[in-house]
């Protein structure tokens, strides 16, 4: 039995984020924008560090493949790039903003659209083709989150904004494929700072003084920013969008057992039901990747 290697990628991502929420909990007493603006200036500085300290020849080679394309291929691939910096940010804030302010579990539900989400998009935009078993897996996805969303319509409503721009990242990111992607994670992350910047004197609170907040801050940054994004880029080179999203259906089984197991919350049948459909769904999409 072989993993493919894209698909290991992809899974590990998700994974990894599935306990995003264990970093970010302690720290519901700081603002959304303050933890949003150190996380991004932090893993800005240190990916940009990273590569002019240890990844010169990428950056000289990415630099000569960016001279040698035609000005529609550069105008197309500054549009990406960019494009990906000002989703990752919106996404970012609308994450935590929903953790702390309005519910996990409209943060969760963001997890659980997003791959269809993801789906029928990059069936539209970019052709991808799905056989008829994902295509079932992709019902019994929509099944499990009609099932998980009644009741409620305001987390659902935020879910679905959170889920669309990642949704739009994973595709805009699956046709900007032809550089190192460590480097073009890094240019995005230095665009989302860009972006921030002008807002961090007018909104950012005073300057947080316990230890426990950068503890925190460094932990997101490299655990739960720069290796689950850079794994994901990497899978978008061998995998099609609509595989790497619905492998995002990883994230919400691990807040579904965190939440049993962790913080011992109350769970009803019908949860149960429909995360057990979301696991088959799963197993059903990835099948033909799962082993080769």
């Amino acid at each position: 039995m072989r993993i493919d290697k894209y698909f290991l990628a992809a899974f590990t991502s998700f994974f990894i984020w599935g306990f995003f929420g264990l970093a970010l909990r302690p720290l519901h007493d700081y603002a959304s924008l303050d933890i949003l603006f150190y996380r991004v200036f932090l893993a800005s500085a240190l990916l940009l560090l990273i590569n002019l300290l240890f990844r010169k020849n990428e950056l000289i080679i990415d630099y000569k493949i960016y001279k040698s394309l035609s000005f529609s291929q550069k105008r197309k691939t500054l549009f990406l790039t960019v494009f990906g910096g000002f989703l990752l940010i919106f996404n970012w804030y609308l994450f935590m903003f929903a953790v702390n302010h309005v519910s996990l579990q409209s943060a969760s539900f963001a997890y659980l659209v997003c791959p269809i989400i993801t789906t029928i998009l990059a069936f539209f935009i970019l052709k991808e083709k799905l056989s008829n078993w994902q295509w079932l897996a992709v019902f019994m996805c929509v099944v499990s989150c009609s099932i998980l969303s009644y009741g409620h319509s305001k987390e659902l409503l935020y879910s679905l904004i959170i889920a669309t721009s990642f949704a739009l990242y994973l595709i805009s990111q699956r046709k900007n494929n032809q550089f190192d992607r460590f480097v073009i994670l890094t240019i995005q992350l230095i665009i989302a700072s860009l972006v921030i910047l002008p807002f961090y004197p007018i909104y950012s609170e005073e300057l947080p003084t316990e230890n426990l907040f950068y503890i925190l801050l460094i932990v997101i940054v490299v655990l739960f920013t720069i290796i689950p994004l850079f794994l994901n880029l990497y899978a978008l080179k061998g995998m099609n969008s609509s595989a790497v999203g619905i492998l995002m259906y990883t994230n919400p089984l691990i807040n579904f057992f965190l939440a049993i197991f962790y913080f011992h919350e109350e769970i009803q049948l019908s949860q149960i039901v429909s995360y057990f459909l979301i696991l088959v769904s799963i197993l059903i999409f990835n099948k033909n990747s799962l082993v080769k």
